[in-house]
């Protein structure tokens, strides 16, 4: 019996299983997720709400110096800074949940 043959064999197997995962991973990698950055949360009572107009000013639980929570699909997966990038707002990711834990959140 030819050895090549038969120690190749199963490496071709790898290729092959290999190559399939990467094909359905770039399936996943093209699907839109939601994303969210939360400034801050409060609580209002109903006639708080029908007396609102402009200028009303809504207190936020947060810090100005407290990061930002950034949500995918309503899931917290970060947190950051604001930053100004070419006069539009954006952010500084500081604290990033591992990619693992990204991935069990989303489901």
């Amino acid at each position: 019996m030819d050895e090549t043959a038969v120690s190749t064999a199963p490496v071709a197997d790898d290729v092959a299983s290999h190559q399939e995962e990467l094909k359905n991973l770039d399936l996943l990698l093209d699907i839109p997720l939601d994303v969210s950055i939360e400034v801050g949360r409060s609580k209002i009572l109903v006639r708080d709400l029908l007396q609102m107009d402009e200028g009303y000013v809504i207190e936020l639980g947060k810090n100005a110096s407290e990061p930002l929570d950034v949500y995918v699909n309503s899931r917290l997966i970060a947190r950051g800074e604001v930053v100004l990038v070419d006069d539009k707002l954006g952010l500084r990711l500081t604290d990033v949940v591992s990619p693992a834990e990204r991935i069990e959140k989303l489901a």
